[in-house]
C-alpha cells in the first residue's frame, strides 16, 4: 500500500522530534517537554508505522530502548539485555484487563482456568542501573544506555548510600541486580532550597536530579546529590538457583541488603491488578518519591521464560501509568504574593490545565532568581508540574514556542520580568537585601498580609507578653476586622472582644486586662515585638542598652547601628529599612500615643558577676524554673545562652529528661550543673 506523501512527512517530522527531545532529556539531562508530550509524539509516530509498515526503518526511535551512551563514559555491554516493558496508557482498570486478558490468551488459558498470580510493584521516576556483585562485592554499575550497553557510572553510585558495596550472607558468585536511583521530594526541596540560598542553580525535578547526578562527571560532585535506590529485577547471575517467582526474587534481593520498595504485592488476576493499582493511586500523593504508574509481572519465572518477549518487549509485564503530573501551558500573567512573613513570590498565572488530577491556573516560580534564570515570560509556553499535595511549579520555559514581535524571529514579544518595587497589598517598598534570595514588603506592622504574624509576635510571651492573645483569638480580631495593627489592640472594648467565638464575658475581661498591663514594658521588649527582620531578643537588648531611648535608635543610621555589639552590616541596614518604612513608624506612633510605655535605658549586666562573658546552654526541664527564667537570671549577670554546645560552652545547665545536649557536654568535658549548683553560682 502506497504510503501518502503527507503521512510520510509527518512520520520523517516525528521521528526527529523524538529525537531531538530524547538527546535532550537523556543525554544532555536538559529536557525541552513534559513525559506527557513525548509520549504522545512516541505514541502517534508507532500508530503511523503499524498503519504504513513500509515506514518503519532501523533507526526509527520506536525501535531503540534509550539514548545512547555519553561518550565520556566507558561503555558497558549488558550480558542480559535492559530492555523496557510496555506502557499500557489505559489509566483506568481497563488497561488491567487488556493485560490479564493477553497473557490468558498467550498461555491458553480459558475462562474457567484459575486465574493468574502477578507481582505488583511501583514504577519509579528515576533513572535505571544495572548494579554487578561479584562474590557479594560491588564491582561495576552501569546506566541502561540503549538496552544493549550502557555507561560505566560505578564511581557515582558508589556515592549513593543506600546501594550496599557488600551484600549481606552467601552471595553468588555473580549477580547483577536492577533497579531505580531517584531522588524522593523531602530530599529534592532541601537540595533546592539550599541552592537558592546559595545563588545557585536549581534542579529541574527529581527524576532529572537523579539522571543528572548519577551522569556527572565528577563523582564528588554526585555525592552531594541525596540520592536513593530501589531493586526490581536481575540482570545475568551465576552459581545461584532462582527462586520460582519474582516476588521470592525480590524477597531474597531485600535479604541480601538491597534496598526494595515495601509497596508491592503478590494479587490473583486482574481483579488484584485493578485493586492494587487504586490503592496506590490513592496513596501516591503521600509517597516520599515520584511514581508514575504501576508495573505487574506474572509471577512465576517459568511462565515469564514461556510467554517470553515480543519486539524487544516482554509479554509477561507492563507499566501501568496513571495520569501525568506535567503539562505544557501558557503564561497569561505574572503577578507576586505576599507570605506571612512579608516573603514576596512570583507566581505564574497560567491557562487552565489538566495535570496530576486537577486543573491548575497558578503556579509557584519561587523568587525573582528563580524567574530570571529560567527565564519566564508572559507568553510563554511553559513545563508545569504538580506532584502530591507540592505547589503547583514553572520548571522549564519551552523557548522555541516563545512569542516574537514577527515571524522571521527579531526581539521576543515580552520583555524580561521585573519585579515590582511596591508591595501590591499595602503598597510598602519591597526590599530584596544583595545577599537574600527572597525579596520582602517592608511594611511589617502595617500589611495586611503579614498582619497575623505581626500581631502573634508582638504579644509573645518574650515581647509584649499579652497572655491569652493566641492564634484562635488573632484569627478571630483580624478575620472580623477588628484589628489592622498592634496598635488597634489597645483600642478594642469589652463589647467588641465579647462577640468573638467561645470568649465569655470573663474571658473578655481578662484578655482586655492582659493587654492593659502589655502597655508598660522594657524598651527591649518593645523593640524585639516590632518584628524588625534580623533582629531578635539579644539583639533588642543590646540596641535598648547602646541607645537608651527610643528616638536616639529611630535617629541612628546604619553607622552608628553598627556601634553595637554584635550588629553588623546586614542587622544594620534591616533596622534602617523597618524605621525608614512610613507605614511602620506611624504604627509606631499610634502604639506611643495608646500608652504603651517603658523606662527609658536599659540597665546594663554586671560586669564583676562571675558569669559575665561565660556562655550557657540550658538543656531539660528545671525543678522550680522556667526556660526563660533561668536564661534572664544568666543575662542579667553579663553571661549568655547559646542554643547549642560547642567547646565555647562554659556551662551546661541540665534538668529533667536532658537529651543530646547533655552527651555532647559530658563528651566535650563542659561543666555540667542541676538546678542547686546553678542557684549556688547565681548568688556569688
Amino acid at each position: 500500500m502506497a504510503v501518502p506523501a503527507a503521512t510520510a512527512e509527518r512520520a520523517a517530522f516525528l521521528r526527529g522530534e523524538i529525537e531531538r527531545y530524547g538527546y535532550a532529556y537523556y543525554v544532555l539531562d536538559a529536557p525541552l517537554v513534559p513525559d506527557a508530550e513525548y509520549d504522545r509524539l512516541f505514541r502517534e509516530l508507532q500508530a503511523l508505522e503499524a498503519a504504513y509498515p513500509e515506514l518503519l526503518s532501523a533507526d526509527s526511535p520506536t525501535q531503540r530502548v534509550g539514548g545512547k551512551p555519553l561518550p565520556q563514559f566507558a561503555q558497558v555491554a549488558h550480558v542480559v539485555p535492559m530492555l523496557s516493558i510496555r506502557t499500557e496508557t489505559d489509566t483506568e482498570a481497563s488497561g488491567a484487563r487488556a493485560f490479564d486478558a493477553r497473557v490468558r490468551k498467550e498461555l491458553g488459558l480459558d475462562a474457567a482456568a484459575a486465574p493468574v498470580e502477578y507481582a505488583a510493584e511501583l514504577k519509579f521516576d528515576g533513572l535505571a542501573v544495572n548494579l554487578r556483585y561479584e562474590n557479594g562485592v560491588l564491582v561495576q554499575a552501569a546506566t541502561r544506555g540503549d538496552g544493549e550497553s550502557g555507561e560505566d557510572v560505578t564511581q557515582n553510585v558508589r556515592t549513593v548510600r543506600r546501594i550496599p558495596l557488600r551484600l549481606q550472607g552467601a552471595a553468588p558468585p555473580v549477580l547483577e541486580v536492577r533497579g531505580e536511583v531517584y531522588m524522593s521530594r523531602p530530599d529534592f526541596e532541601r537540595y533546592n532550597a539550599g541552592q537558592r540560598a546559595a545563588g545557585k542553580a536549581t534542579l529541574v525535578n527529581p527524576r532529572n536530579g537523579a539522571a543528572g547526578s548519577i551522569r556527572q562527571l565528577d563523582p564528588a560532585m554526585a555525592a552531594q546529590r541525596p540520592l536513593s535506590f530501589f531493586a526490581y529485577g536481575l540482570g545475568e547471575t551465576q552459581g545461584w538457583d532462582l527462586p520460582a517467582t519474582h516476588g521470592e526474587v525480590l524477597a531474597a534481593l531485600a535479604a541480601f541488603g538491597l534496598p526494595v520498595c515495601a509497596h508491592r504485592a503478590v494479587v490473583q488476576g486482574a481483579d488484584g491488578l485493578i485493586e492494587f493499582h487504586e490503592r496506590i493511586r490513592a496513596a501516591r500523593d503521600d509517597l516520599p518519591f515520584d511514581i508514575d504508574g504501576v508495573v505487574y509481572k506474572v509471577n512465576a519465572l517459568a511462565l515469564q521464560q514461556r510467554l517470553g518477549f515480543v519486539t524487544r518487549e516482554p509479554r509477561w509485564a507492563v507499566a501501568h501509568k496513571y495520569p501525568a503530573e506535567e503539562a505544557l501551558t501558557t503564561v497569561e500573567a505574572i503577578d507576586v504574593q505576599v507570605g506571612r512573613t512579608g516573603a514576596i513570590t512570583p507566581v505564574a498565572r497560567l491557562a487552565p490545565v489538566f495535570v496530576g488530577g486537577v486543573t491548575v491556573t497558578n503556579a509557584t516560580l519561587h523568587n525573582e532568581d528563580e524567574v530570571r534564570r529560567k527565564d519566564v515570560r508572559v507568553g510563554d509556553t511553559v513545563i508545569v508540574r504538580r506532584a502530591g499535595d507540592v505547589i503547583p511549579e514553572v520548571v522549564a520555559v519551552v523557548a522555541e514556542k516563545r512569542p516574537m514581535r514577527d515571524l522571521f524571529g527579531g526581539e521576543p514579544l515580552h520583555p524580561p520580568y521585573v519585579l515590582p518595587t511596591a508591595c501590591p497589598i499595602c503598597g510598602s517598598a519591597i526590599e530584596k537585601p544583595e545577599d537574600e534570595a527572597i525579596a520582602r514588603c517592608s511594611g511589617g506592622l502595617y500589611c495586611p498580609a503579614q498582619r497575623k504574624q505581626a500581631l502573634l509576635h508582638f504579644a509573645g510571651r518574650r515581647a509584649l507578653d499579652i497572655e491569652g492573645l493566641g492564634e484562635k483569638i488573632v484569627d478571630q480580631l483580624v478575620d472580623n476586622d477588628l484589628v489592622k495593627t498592634p496598635a488597634d489592640l489597645y483600642g478594642l472594648g469589652m463589647g467588641a472582644v465579647a462577640t468573638l467565638e467561645r470568649m465569655a464575658e470573663k474571658s473578655a475581661a481578662n484578655l482586655l486586662a492582659a493587654i492593659e498591663k502589655s502597655k508598660d514594658t522594657t524598651l527591649a521588649r518593645f523593640v524585639f515585638a516590632l518584628g524588625i527582620r534580623n533582629v531578635g531578643e539579644a539583639t533588642a537588648k543590646d540596641l535598648a542598652r547602646h541607645f537608651g531611648s527610643l528616638d536616639a535608635l529611630l535617629a541612628a543610621d546604619e553607622a552608628a547601628l553598627q556601634q553595637v555589639p554584635d550588629v553588623g552590616p546586614i542587622v544594620a541596614a534591616s533596622i534602617r529599612r523597618f524605621f525608614a518604612e512610613p507605614h511602620n513608624a506611624e504604627v509606631i506612633r499610634q502604639l506611643r500615643a495608646a500608652g504603651v510605655h517603658w523606662v527609658e535605658g536599659e540597665p546594663a549586666p554586671a560586669v564583676d558577676s562571675p558569669l559575665a562573658g561565660k556562655t550557657f546552654v540550658l538543656t531539660g526541664t528545671l525543678p522550680n524554673m522556667t526556660r526563660d527564667e533561668a536564661k534572664d537570671l544568666i543575662e542579667a549577670r553579663g553571661g549568655k545562652v547559646a542554643g547549642s554546645v560547642s567547646k565555647k560552652t562554659d556551662y551546661v545547665v541540665a534538668g529533667a529528661e536532658a537529651g543530646s545536649k547533655l552527651d555532647k557536654a559530658l563528651a566535650l568535658g563542659v561543666t555540667i550543673l542541676d538546678e542547686s549548683q546553678f542557684k549556688e553560682l547565681l548568688e556569688r
